[in-house]
């Protein structure tokens, strides 16, 4: 049975810092059997991080959108009526109260824990800890979802690193503060609902078109190319979980060299010929 000491001891022999900005990508499950559960892992992060370091993590709200794919598979078998009572439903986003979706239960842990504060971005939110907390969270603007001007731009600015806890580099979210600096990024609209002064509102933006598809592929190319033990991933067990540790900055200036080479842009696809 791990324990908040082992735990500990496991994140600093990977790399882990006290003073360290650590934004924390994770699966709970993937660590096996803790004493005490989640806020043991949850303490043994603290522990690590010593009273100097910050914990961040993302709290998204993809089922706050129109358009995102949560929503989708909400909506696929919906009459045109029940869409519509669906819509007039929806719980508005609200910073301090509204949890998470998909993100995990040490994700919630960090929002719910005294002390913790969280970006207002109504689907891409981040919470943290620590003493960087409220400079990595404040001002995340409606329509920079995930740029320069979201909590990913200051943990750039920070040299904040990337631990992906059980979890592959699907769910890197750095890799998409590359995708706003190639160039004349897709853009696109997004609608929200959010819970304001005159009660709950729906709102609209225009911000670039985020694409996961192809990061854990991108991930992989990167660590290929650059493999432990001398690159700048490492690689190591927390509890059962398979992790890596790697600097965000790394990841993000990569990113961007990978995805300029071997994305698909929309005017490299092929012109499907006219039908009969």
């Amino acid at each position: 049975m791990r324990t908040p000491a082992s735990l500990s001891a496991q994140l600093r022999e990977l790399g882990v810092e006290k003073g360290m900005t650590l934004l924390l990508h994770s699966s709970l499950r993937s660590v096996g059997p803790v004493r005490g559960g989640v806020r043991t892992v949850l303490s043994a992060f603290r522990d690590a991080l010593g009273p100097k370091g910050t914990l961040v993590v993302p709290t998204f709200t993809e089922g706050n959108s129109l358009t995102s794919r949560a929503y989708l598979h909400m909506t696929r078998d919906l009459t045109p009526l029940q869409l519509l009572s669906y819509r007039e439903h929806m719980e508005p986003f609200c910073a301090a109260s509204t949890p998470s979706q998909g993100m995990g239960r040490l994700a919630e842990e960090v929002r719910v824990t005294p002390g913790a504060t969280r970006s207002t971005h109504p689907q891409a939110s981040f919470a943290a800890l620590g003493p960087g907390a409220a400079r990595i969270t404040r001002g995340h603007p409606l329509d920079c979802l995930l740029g320069e001007r979201s909590p990913l731009g200051r943990l750039y600015e920070e040299e904040a690193y990337v631990l992906l806890l059980g979890v592959g580099y699907e769910t890197c979210s750095a890799f998409h503060l590359a995708e706003y600096r190639q160039p004349h990024p897709p853009r696109r609209r997004y609608d929200c609902r959010v819970l304001t002064q005159d009660g709950p509102r729906w709102l609209n933006y225009v911000d670039v078109d985020l694409d996961d598809s192809d990061f854990g592929t991108l991930g992989r190319c990167l660590e290929a190319a650059e493999p432990p033990p001398d690159g700048p991933v490492a690689r190591g067990r927390i509890g059962a979980a398979d992790s890596r540790l790697f600097p965000l900055r790394w990841a993000v200036d990569a990113a961007g060299d990978w995805l300029a080479k071997c994305r698909t842009r929309p005017e490299d696809l092929p012109v499907e010929a006219d039908r009969a």
